[in-house]
Order: structure tokens, then sequence, then C-alpha cells
């Protein structure tokens, strides 16, 4: 998700923004329930060429791409089918677990995934100008009092993240480094997975949880579970969003470079601030 110029980033995109099984398997990520998802069933058996359509794919991580099909499918969804619109594409977006949206974009059975950063897929092919922005932390239990300083700080501490996501360069790395090991790392999988993550914490199921701010800022404002909220324990990065394209379409490249140029486009009128006003973020807040 890259870059319109340094200074208007500053200020781009920043925004106020029934129990799960007790344990799930990485080969859920296989998605059982995509078979249910009409619209991805049917973009993937699709065989007439659709040269106008383009079908971005990710799991729900709202207020930047909500439910697919809802009123509101999230502001960096709005963008991209605005901007590719007015260039005469028709964007479908459908819902499927993050890992399973990065491995069909790879094989080109999808076109592009929505909430993308760059360590998420690097042989994607990016915009050079973000469609959103991300604030990544770490959450715990309302109840606990750790507060994140540093990869030292996660000793004895259980990290629960999902399966495919990218944080940080710096918690991917201690991921990566403890990924074996369970008393550290915790990998969840699937479509929805905010949810139950959420419920695993408040369970005491695990310590810590990693998740963007604007989505659990979104979550409290329209959680309607008796789950109390988890708290905050530390920002670890800030990180730009995108819409990010599949290397295996031949235009990728043309398709990113009109993103990027219709996304400044936007900026610049205030399209953007009329878009994000619909999920009540502002381009002016530094927090949620």
């Amino acid at each position: 998700m890259h870059r319109l110029a340094v200074a208007l980033l500053a200020v781009f995109l920043l925004y106020g923004c029934s129990p799960p099984p007790d344990e799930e398997s990485l080969s859920s990520d296989v998605d059982t329930q995509t078979s249910t998802n009409e619209a991805l069933s049917a973009a993937l058996s699709n065989t007439t060429p659709r040269p106008r359509t383009i079908v971005i794919a990710s799991d729900p991580w709202c207020p930047h791409n909500c439910e697919a099909g809802s009123d509101r499918e999230g502001y960096m969804v709005d963008i991209a089918r605005e901007v590719l619109g007015e260039a005469g594409y028709t964007v479908e977006y459908v819902n499927v677990s993050w890992a399973r949206a990065l491995q069909l974009t790879r094989e080109g059975q999808l076109d592009a995934v929505v909430g993308a950063f760059m360590t998420d897929a690097p042989d994607f092919v990016f915009p050079d100008t973000p469609q959103g922005r991300s604030a990544i932390a770490l959450f715990t239990h309302p109840d606990n009092r750790w507060v994140y300083d540093g990869p030292a700080s996660l000793h004895n501490q259980k990290l629960l993240v999902i399966n495919g996501y990218s944080y940080s360069n710096e918690l991917d790395r201690y991921i990566e480094e403890h990924h074996a090991n369970p008393d550290r790392i915790w990998v969840i999988a699937g479509p929805s997975p905010l949810e139950r993550a959420i419920y695993l914490l408040d369970q005491h199921r695990t310590d810590i949880f990693a998740e963007d701010i604007y989505v659990m800022a979104w979550w409290e404002r329209n959680n309607k579970e008796a789950i109390p909220a988890p708290r905050q324990a530390g920002v670890i990065a800030e990180i730009e969003a995108f819409v990010a394209f599949s290397p295996a379409r031949e235009d990728a490249r043309e398709l990113a470079e009109l993103l990027a140029n219709g996304t400044r486009r936007l900026l610049a009128s205030g399209r953007i601030q009329q878009i994000l006003d619909q999920y009540g973020l502002s381009l002016w807040t530094e927090t949620p």
C-alpha cells in the first residue's frame, strides 16, 4: 500500500474509527465456509472472460474493508470501486480467509486483495499511493496490566495471531522465530477471525492479541455481545494499507497505476473525506 507524498500521507486516512469451538486447526484455512459464499464461488467458477471485472478479496477488517454485500463494505473497497469504476471496471468484493485470499490472488484466480501491507505479499503489484493506513497494537484482557516494551517483553506471554497476517517487521520476526512454540504463538485461521480472537482473549485462553486499533475501535462501537472490550497495551507500528493486484495479471501494473492516480485525485478533491464520513472517520484524526 504505497505512497502519495510523505507530507500528504501524514494526514491521510486515520480515524476514529455463540462461542466458537475450543480448538481450530490450520486446515480450517482451506475455508469450509467458502462454499457458502456465493459471490466467491461464482468468481472462481466463472469461465467466461471478464476483462473489465476486478474481483478483490479479504476477510472482514472493518472499517478498512467490511462484510461483503453489506451497506458499508469498507472505505478501501469504496475507494477502489469508485476509482476503477470511473475507468470502466466493475469491482466485485468477496470475503474469504486472509491466507486463502492471498493464495487465490497469487494464483490469478482472484484479481486483488484489499487491506494488504507490502510485507503481506511483496510479490504482489502495489499502487504507489495507499488506499488506507493501519496502526497495529497489542491487546490484552481488560484485567491484564501488561504493557508492550519491545519483543523482549513478550517473554512468558502467549501471543494470538491470524494465519497469513503481517503485523510489522519487528513482530513478524518474533512470530517467525517462535512459531513452533505453542506457549508463545497461537495461530488461528478462518474467514472471520476477529470475533474468535476476542472470545479467546476474554476466556483467558491467550494473553495477547495483535490487531489494528481502528478495527478494534469499530468492533467496540458495534459490539452487541457482553464481552468487555480488550485493553490496548501498546502500538507497535503504523503501516500503509493497499489494494494490491495479482502478479498473475498482465495488466496489474496498469491497474495499480490507475488506482494510485485515482486515489490522489480523490484526496485532492476531498472525496475521500466524504467516503470516510460514512464510517465516522476523519483524515485529520490521529486516534479512534
